[in-house]
């Protein structure tokens, strides 16, 4: 949420754009919570006309396009699968609604990550650390382990493949040559 309180210039500019007067084209339909416009028009009869709405998102002019954000409702009424624009109370709740998410996502990893793994490690991690969870110490020790492996010996002079040796019927068979047949 980028988005400062708006200028009372710039609301009536707004409210100026949203008029649906008769020789406007392009009306302003609503904001979101990032700074970005969204527009509506009507194209003229030509060629692919349907009589159908556009709908159009304009950036703030100093927003790199890698930055842009459009949220889900924005989207949704972009590509005409939401009849009306989602209201700024709206656009707030949700992202209320996700910041809740995050905090019950990353209590659920804390009660995940304290229980004991079956996989034979008995350390139990007091919390997340970021996006890493318990998984760094398992990896580590099992790094370990194979390195142990490898100063013992103990792939040296194993061939994998002869323990994978044919076993069935149809492992031994081989394609014989094509010899075109006399006439």
């Amino acid at each position: 949420m980028s988005q400062s309180k708006i200028s009372p210039v710039l609301k009536a500019w707004y409210k100026w754009k949203a008029l649906r007067l008769p020789w406007r084209k392009k009306f302003l339909v609503g904001l979101d919570l990032h700074g970005n416009t969204f527009w509506e028009f009507r194209l003229v009869n030509g060629p692919g006309y349907d009589g159908r709405w556009r709908r159009i998102v304009q950036y703030p002019s100093k927003t790199h396009h890698g930055d842009v954000n459009v949220s889900p409702a924005w989207h949704q009424w972009l590509r005409n699968t939401r009849k009306d624009p989602p209201s700024l109370e709206e656009q707030k709740a949700d992202v209320a609604r996700q910041e809740r998410m995050k905090v019950l996502a990353a209590q659920a990893d804390a009660r995940w990550a304290a229980k004991e793994s079956l996989l034979g490690t008995t350390d139990k991690a007091p919390a997340l650390e970021g996006m890493k969870g318990n998984q760094g110490g398992s990896r580590e020790e099992t790094w370990k382990k194979m390195q142990q492996e490898q100063e013992q010996g103990g792939l040296k002079g194993k061939n994998p493949w002869k323990q994978a040796a044919p076993s069935g019927p149809g492992e031994q068979w081989q394609p014989k040559a094509w010899q075109p047949g006399r006439k």
